[in-house]
């Protein structure tokens, strides 16, 4: 396999849809695997976004696009690989763009996941090992006054609202599926009642068919096509026993939200962040602060909570290559969206110069030459 050049970017959408790649190298950043722009206009307020590698390949995928239809905002964390993560980071936004509805948000995850199903199957009989790859999918839009969530996978969204006291309380909007959870576990063997192996402790954690922790994702295909196992030999995949039937799903929870005046911004972020840091943590940190710089400060805090679990310094994380980090902590990605009840109300102004922020790695390497697998170091 050819190795190429690989760097991590930021894509910023200029007027006519003309796109430029952004310095990485930031004097003030003491870590060369976070990237970040510190705070960006959007349709209804600031935003700020950050990443950080962990993995020998940047698994995370984010997006933020912004124009006349309101705001969008994607974080796609991949497993088995980043190529599940870049599909749905190229992909999914094209499927909403320009109008919003629970309806419309579903049939997006529904034709995303078609058309990485379809990749599969057209380049899995040379690279059998895409059929392993998947990626969790968060994807929230601001079109009007109400903010639609649909999200497969445990990656989490976040609101911060001021109490009556003037404190700040943070709501979870996404709905989390990831067997850890009770409510996912059961679900699951209600869904499967044969299946004795549905969920299985493993590693210190529990896990559908004993390796994977979410229930719900893009991709996957080898958990979600029982055919598989009898059209070709895939004995090289840690299944236990060929399925019987779907367990994973990429059908996504809904949820719709009517911003109030009360409601002051939205964390975004890959479960990397919420391993380190509780919701309440994360929306007193965004409100503390100031603005600049914010999405990058929650990713250094996760960052030292990780460093103090190992009793190392975080100086001494940073100094770690990537590959490496994983062993202390994952990809992650953090995108802080400030909301201004004002703008909202008045609608996206015509002069609004439309705005799209990608955070990633662009891998300058031959197409669908970057697969790889390894299940028994998945995040998921």
């Amino acid at each position: 396999m050819l190795a190429w050049l690989s760097k991590m970017v930021f894509t910023c959408c200029e007027p006519f849809g003309r796109y430029v790649q952004m310095s990485t190298t930031v004097s003030s950043c003491p870590d060369p695997m976070l990237w970040y722009k510190d705070l960006v206009p959007h349709a209804f307020g600031d935003f700020s976004i950050a990443v950080v590698q962990a993995n020998s390949r940047m698994e995370d995928q984010s997006q933020v696009e912004t124009g006349p239809y309101g705001t969008f905002v994607g974080i796609y964390d991949g497993h088995g690989g980043p190529d599940a993560a870049r599909f749905v980071n190229d992909h999914l936004f094209k499927y909403v763009e320009g109008r919003m509805s629970t309806d419309v948000l579903r049939k997006a995850f529904k034709a995303t996941e078609r058309s990485f199903c379809d990749l599969v199957d057209s380049l899995w009989h040379t690279m059998p090992q895409i059929v392993a790859v998947g990626s969790c999918c968060l994807a929230g839009m601001i079109s009007g006054q109400n903010l639609y969530i649909a999200n497969a996978g445990d990656s989490r969204v976040i609101l911060g609202t001021l109490g009556r006291t003037g404190s700040i309380i943070a709501h979870q909007l996404s709905e989390e599926h990831n067997a850890n959870v009770a409510d996912v576990r059961r679900e699951l063997k209600d869904l499967h009642p044969d299946d004795s192996h549905i969920v299985m402790l493993k590693h210190g954690a529990w896990r559908v068919k004993g390796i994977i922790q979410v229930s719900r994702s893009i991709g996957d295909v080898y958990l979600k096509r029982p055919e598989l196992y009898e059209e070709h030999s895939l004995s090289w995949l840690p299944l236990q026993e060929p399925l019987k039937r779907p367990v994973l799903t990429a059908e996504p929870s809904i949820a719709v939200h009517t911003l109030q005046a009360q409601d002051k911004f939205l964390i975004f972020a890959s479960d990397g962040l919420w391993e380190s840091l509780t919701n309440q943590e994360a929306v007193e940190i965004v409100h503390k602060y100031p603005r600049m710089g914010i999405a990058k400060r929650l990713i250094r805090l996760a960052l030292q909570e990780a460093a103090k679990k190992r009793e190392m310094r975080y100086s001494d994380l940073t100094r770690l290559e990537r590959g490496i980090r994983r062993h202390f902590h994952d990809d992650i990605s953090v995108v802080v969206l400030y909301v201004d009840a004002d703008l909202i109300n008045k609608g996206v102004s015509p002069s609004f110069i439309p705005v799209s922020v990608k955070g990633g790695v662009n891998q300058l390497e031959r197409p669908h030459q970057s697969i790889a697998f390894d299940a028994a170091n998945s995040d998921h």
